[in-house]
């Protein structure tokens, strides 16, 4: 069998020159489809699941946008926001297992699965950080920065799953950096406070230079080491 030497990196890569042959025909024969609802036709089972992931997602950010606009007092929409959450790792989790079981997977499987994940765990925990109080110029900063890294996360997967180790049922052996879902780590950091009634002006370690265009919650660090771990080349997670 013919291989593809890659010479980007440190080492060569090798890629197997069929399956990346099976890739651009798939793509062939979906860009050159031009029947009625040729998008629909396309997606299988487990793409319909990750649509649900990008779903609640999007439900989670209308649900801290209307937190916001109730004057932060309607704590039920914050809430709710939390919740949409886990419900998105759900969907995350259940598409690669349908994927495996009717061992079918596509390229807009993968961009979709992509694209959900940045909504429900970058955007999503961004946006609930700023709900809870991390609204200063320094804070939107750090959580701009921890939404680009997810953006560089996602797409650096993209283009290198194929190079990944994999084990017998064709699923990759280790994580590159730590997965974007972890984020909800920071979910429930933040929740606990909210529990605790600590948030906004209350957040644990106060708010550091006020008064002055540096002020910044201590805080949000947490989202600048969240970023830089999902970004790291040499951090590896073992998958189960």
């Amino acid at each position: 069998m013919s291989k593809l030497r890659s010479t980007v990196g440190p080492k060569d890569t090798i890629i197997d020159s069929k399956e990346t042959n099976d890739k651009e025909t798939k793509l062939l024969a979906y860009v050159n489809d031009n029947r009625h609802f040729s998008l629909i036709r396309a997606l299988h089972l487990a793409d319909l699941i990750t649509l649900f992931n990008g779903f609640c997602g999007v439900m989670s950010i209308f649900s801290s946008l209307r937190y916001c606009l109730s004057g932060q007092t309607s704590s039920k929409y914050l809430v709710r926001a939390m919740y949409f959450m886990p419900f998105a790792l759900f969907f995350d989790f259940l598409d690669g297992k349908v994927a495996r079981w009717r061992g079918k997977s596509s390229l807009m499987g993968q961009e979709l699965d992509s694209l959900a994940d940045l909504i429900s765990f970058g955007v999503c925990p961004a946006v609930f950080a700023f709900c809870c109080g991390f609204q200063t110029f320094l804070d939107l900063m750090i959580l701009s920065f921890f939404c680009l890294c997810g953006i560089t996360r996602l797409a650096r997967f993209n283009v290198s799953v194929n190079s990944i180790p994999k084990d017998e049922s064709g699923k990759s052996q280790f994580f590159e950096g730590t997965p974007v879902p972890t984020t909800l780590g920071l979910v429930s950091t933040l929740a606990f406070c909210m529990v605790k009634g600590r948030i906004h002006e209350e957040l644990p370690g106060g708010i550091w230079f006020s008064g002055t265009p540096f002020e910044v919650h201590p805080m949000v660090s947490l989202y600048a080491l969240s970023g830089i771990a999902m970004t790291s080349k040499k951090l590896r997670v073992p998958k189960f």
